[in-house]
């Protein structure tokens, strides 16, 4: 059996109050820069509104090829990177995603500051728990195509749920690290062979 060909793009979405410079979106840049300078890599600020973030995701992959693309994605950025995966059939590495994010930020709505700069603001408007739900997808298309990192440490999303959710996809199932996965180093070969990077 011939080796698959390499992906040629890779696309990274960051989660809820999160930026391009999360420290896990910060070593896939490097990461990229140093064993895949060739590497399409693209990691956009997404936008508080889903229906735009998702928007924004489609326009940035849109002349990518689907059968070299992946994607990864944390928490929210989990549940997007799902949606697309579930779209466009690519791989996909979703790191501690999140399941059902219309019912947890519900309680979140109001002003927000980003996790890497307190001083950048953002208001999570009621609307956009409709947009959440609306997005959700459901059952899972392409399992194969996609490996969830699950940390059982997590302490903002219950693990169980999420191993349910990805059951019938690979899943890496971590007995204790957290939500952040502080621990990412440790894998993230492993996460890049799967993503065929």
């Amino acid at each position: 059996m011939s080796k698959p060909e390499n992906a040629t793009h890779l696309l990274y979405l960051h989660g809820f109050r999160s930026s391009p410079r999360s420290a896990k979106a910060q070593r896939m840049a490097r990461w990229v820069a140093e064993h895949r300078p060739d590497l399409v890599f693209a990691c956009p600020q997404l936008p508080p509104s889903p229906r735009a973030a998702i928007e924004l995701a489609r326009e940035l992959v849109a002349d990518w090829p689907r059968e070299r693309m992946a994607l990864m994605g944390s928490s929210l950025g989990g549940f997007y990177a799902t949606v697309l995966a579930q779209a466009l059939g690519c791989r996909a590495v979703l790191l501690n995603p999140a399941v059902d994010p219309a019912r947890d930020l519900a309680k979140y709505i109001g002003e927000h500051s980003c996790w890497q700069n307190p001083e950048e603001r953002f208001f999570f408007r009621p609307e956009f728990v409709d947009e959440l739900r609306a997005l959700q997808p459901g059952t899972l298309a392409y399992p194969e195509r996609l490996l969830a990192v699950i940390a059982k440490g997590d302490e903002v999303l219950d693990w169980r749920e999420m191993h349910a959710r990805y059951a019938p996809g690979q899943i890496k199932l971590l007995e204790g690290s957290d939500h952040g996965l502080s621990d990412f180093d440790d894998y993230l070969s492993e996460l890049t062979d799967f993503l065929q990077l």
